[in-house]
C-alpha cells in the first residue's frame, strides 16, 4: 500500500513512501541543484579524459574515464531512485543531500589525479561520503516505513558493506587495486537487485524518466560548454575561423541530434517492472558517459588541429565518433527493450555504422553532425508515419 506525501513540520517528517502513481510529480529544485553540482564532477572527469587522450595515452585514458565516471553515475543514480520513493524534503533530508553534494565536489577534485595516475584516494573519500549519506537515508526510511523495512535495511547494509570494501581497497597493493575495483563495482550493482527482491520501493516512473532526461540535458550542455571553451582557446592561436567552423557546425549538429533522438520516445510508460527499471537505470551509464565524452572528443580534434595532440588522424577522429555511435546504440537498445526487430532498428543500425564510417573522412566532426541529423530526420519521419491513423475503407 502506498501512502501520500506526509504533511507536518518542515523540520522533520515521517519518511513514508511517495505514491508511485502520484499526479503532477516533477523534479524538485533540490534535485536540480544536486544535478548541477554533480555535473562539476562530470566536467572535471571529461577534461582529464581529454588531456590523457591528447597526450596519446588512449588506453590509460579510456579505462580511467570509465572507472571515475562509474563513481559519479552510481552515486547520482542511487540518490535519484531513493528520492523518487522517499523525498520528504525536510531538514534532515536536505542536510544529508548537502553531504552528498559535498562528496561529489570532493570527487570532482580528485578526478584529474585518478585519471592521470590511477590514484583513487580522493575519489574514494568523496564517493564513500556520498554513499554513507545514503545509508542514513535508508535507515530513516526503514524506521518510518514498516511495509518496506526489509528492503530499506537491505539497501543500508549492502551499501555499508561495500563502502568498507572501498576503504580497504586503498590499502591493497597496486597490482590488486584494479581487480578489487571491478569486484566492488559488481557488488554495488548487485545491491539494488538484491534489496528490491524483498519488496519493490515506490519509485515514480514519470519522475524517474524526467530525472534521467534532465541529467542528460545537463551533460549535453556541459559538452557544449567544454567545446566552446576549447574553440575560443583555439581562436586565440593562429588557427583561423575557417579551420574551426566545420568543427563548430558539426559539433552543434551532433549534440542537437543527440538531444532530439533522446526525447523522440517517452520512457515513462516503459518503466513498468523492476527488470525494465534496472536495465534503463544501468544502461544510462553509457548514455551519460558517452554524452560527456563527445565534448572531450571535440577538444581532442581541436588539439590535433593546433598541433597539441600526439595521436594519429584516425585515433583523433575515433575519440569523437565512437562516443556518438555508442550513445546512439545504447539509446536505441534502451527504448526498444525486448521488442522484435523492426524497420526502425535497421535505420538506427545504418546510422550507427555511418557514424563509425566517417571516422576515416577528412572532416569527421562535420560528417558526424550530418549523419546524426539524417538519422533524426529518418526516425522522426518513420515515427510520424507509424502514429498516423490508417484510413478506414468505405
Amino acid at each position: 500500500m502506498n501512502h501520500p506525501q506526509p504533511s507536518g513540520s518542515a523540520w522533520r517528517r515521517p519518511m513514508v513512501p511517495r505514491l508511485s502513481g502520484e499526479r503532477h510529480r516533477t523534479a524538485t529544485v533540490l534535485e536540480l541543484f544536486f544535478d548541477l553540482c554533480f555535473v562539476t564532477a562530470v566536467a572535471q572527469t571529461a577534461a582529464a579524459f581529454e588531456h590523457e587522450m591528447a597526450a596519446g595515452k588512449v588506453g590509460h585514458g579510456v579505462l580511467g574515464y570509465a572507472l571515475v565516471f562509474f563513481a559519479i553515475w552510481w552515486a547520482w543514480m542511487n540518490f535519484t531512485w531513493f528520492a523518487s520513493a522517499y523525498d520528504t524534503d525536510d531538514v534532515p533530508y536536505r542536510l544529508l543531500t548537502l553531504l552528498q553534494i559535498a562528496g561529489a565536489l570532493v570527487l570532482a577534485a580528485g578526478a584529474s589525479k585518478a585519471l592521470e595516475h590511477y590514484d583513487f584516494t580522493v575519489i574514494t573519500y568523496g564517493y564513500v561520503v556520498m554513499r554513507l549519506a545514503m545509508v542514513s537515508q535508508w535507515l530513516r526510511a526503514a524506521r518510518s516505513d514498516p511495509e518496506h523495512r526489509r528492503t530499506c535495511l537491505r539497501y543500508a547494509v549492502g551499501i555499508l558493506v561495500v563502502q568498507i570494501g572501498w576503504v580497504v581497497r586503498l590499502a591493497l597493493p597496486d597490482d590488486a587495486g584494479l581487480p578489487a575495483f571491478f569486484v566492488l563495482v559488481v557488488a554495488e550493482l548487485a545491491v539494488p537487485a538484491w534489496a528490491e527482491r524483498a519488496g519493490q520501493t515506490t519509485w515514480h516512473p514519470h519522475h524517474i524518466a524526467e530525472r534521467y532526461g534532465l541529467f542528460t540535458l545537463i551533460v549535453l550542455g556541459e559538452s557544449i560548454t567544454a567545446a566552446t571553451a576549447t574553440v575560443r582557446a583555439a581562436l586565440d592561436t593562429e588557427v583561423s575561423l575557417g579551420d574551426i567552423a566545420p568543427l563548430a557546425v558539426g559539433g552543434i549538429l551532433t549534440v542537437f541530434a543527440m538531444w532530439w533522438l533522446y526525447f523522440t520516445q517517452s520512457a515513462a510508460d516503459k518503466l513498468n517492472s523492476l527488470n525494465t527499471a534496472l536495465r534503463w537505470g544501468y544502461g544510462h551509464y553509457f548514455v551519460f558517459a558517452s554524452a560527456a565524452a563527445v565534448g572531450a572528443g571535440l577538444a581532442v580534434e581541436i588539439a590535433y588541429l593546433t598541433g597539441h595532440a600526439h595521436l594519429g588522424r584516425p585515433t583523433v577522429a575515433a575519440a569523437y565518433t565512437v562516443p556518438v555511435a555508442l550513445y546512439v546504440a545504447v539509446l536505441r537498445l534502451l527504448h526498444r527493450g525486448a521488442a522484435r526487430p523492426d524497420a526502425q532498428d535497421a535505420v538506427w543500425a545504418v546510422g550507427i555504422l555511418a557514424v563509425l564510417a566517417v571516422t576515416f573522412t577528412p572532416s569527421p566532426v562535420l560528417a558526424t553532425g550530418c549523419v546524426a541529423s539524417a538519422l533524426v530526420a529518418a526516425v522522426v519521419t518513420m515515427t510520424h508515419r507509424a502514429r498516423k491513423p490508417i484510413p478506414q475503407a468505405g
